[in-house]
């Protein structure tokens, strides 16, 4: 008799599988991957990880990897070539990817590919303008993608406070939390402090709030944002997180409940497990 192999967590069956943390905890939610619950882990029988097909692997049957799709994506959304954008977008879907995994391993890393070539003086301004339009115009194309049907677990409010001009972070968040099943109000780059707390009041079923920043020194105005939440009384979890916040203990001393992270990934899961302890 063959000996049963010990059991792993999600994130190692995400890592094996070769996908997000967030896309292998949709596998086991949507009855994909069997898993059952150890405390605050789910907890994967290796056995049904090798039964499991490989998804959301770029180019099923191609040689394509992910980076060179970001690559791509990034050389075509610096030439303003939206068109030519799409079409690596709707290579990778029909390779078999989900859109969250386009989102956080194509977008998210052409991203990073022009900041790092503008930072380094490789791309201009100009470059840099021309990248982030058609990011913002392939994130509208491909929200519709994440939309759910039937009743949400509440509304997220999700934005960067006054003085953050970059939208392009919350507009991911918000598609990867509709994906989750969230209803998500975003604000935007550069909201006031009064555009949060109103959006918190009339949201239906407020579940958290999510603030971001993307580049450190704006501890003032995040802390700022966090008290009027307070005096409002809102009393959803409240978590910050972005390239601006260094971790968890920054994120505490602001004032938050709680950190997003660095990416969308880490975002969502936070906002899940704030809202689940909440709840």
């Amino acid at each position: 008799m063959a000996r049963r192999r010990e059991a792993i967590t999600l994130h190692e069956a995400a890592e094996r599988l070769g996908v997000h943390y967030m896309t292998a905890y949709r596998y086991v939610r949507t009855g994909r991957l069997p898993a059952v619950r150890d405390g605050a882990q789910w907890m994967i029988d290796p056995q049904d990880l090798d039964r499991m097909r490989e998804p959301a692997r770029p180019g099923r049957g191609s040689a394509i990897s992910w980076e060179e799709r970001a690559e791509r994506l990034a050389a075509r959304m610096v030439a303003g070539d939206e068109a030519g954008a799409w079409t690596v977008i709707e290579s990778a879907l029909a390779s078999g990817a989900e859109p969250a995994d386009v989102h956080l391993n194509v977008l998210a890393a052409a991203l990073r590919d022009v900041g790092e070539g503008w930072a380094g003086g490789r791309l201009s301004i100009a470059d840099e303008h021309r990248a982030a339009t058609i990011a913002h115009r392939l994130i509208g194309r491909l929200g519709p993608a994440f939309a759910r049907r039937g009743r949400t677990r509440g509304t997220v409010v999700v934005g960067a406070p006054a003085g953050e001009h970059h939208g392009l972070p919350s507009a991911v968040v918000r598609d990867l939390l509709r994906g989750e099943g969230f209803e998500v109000l975003d604000l935007g780059a550069d909201t006031p402090v009064e555009s949060f707390v109103e959006s918190a009041h009339q949201a239906d079923r407020l579940a958290a709030v999510a603030i971001g920043v993307t580049l450190p020194g704006q501890d003032a105005v995040l802390r700022s944002t966090i008290r009027a939440l307070r005096r409002a009384r809102v009393v959803a979890p409240v978590l910050v997180g972005g390239a601006g916040t260094r971790d968890e203990a920054h994120a505490l001393q602001l004032g938050a409940d709680g950190w997003t992270g660095h990416d969308g990934s880490s975002a969502v899961a936070a906002v899940v497990t704030a809202v689940g302890r909440a709840g």
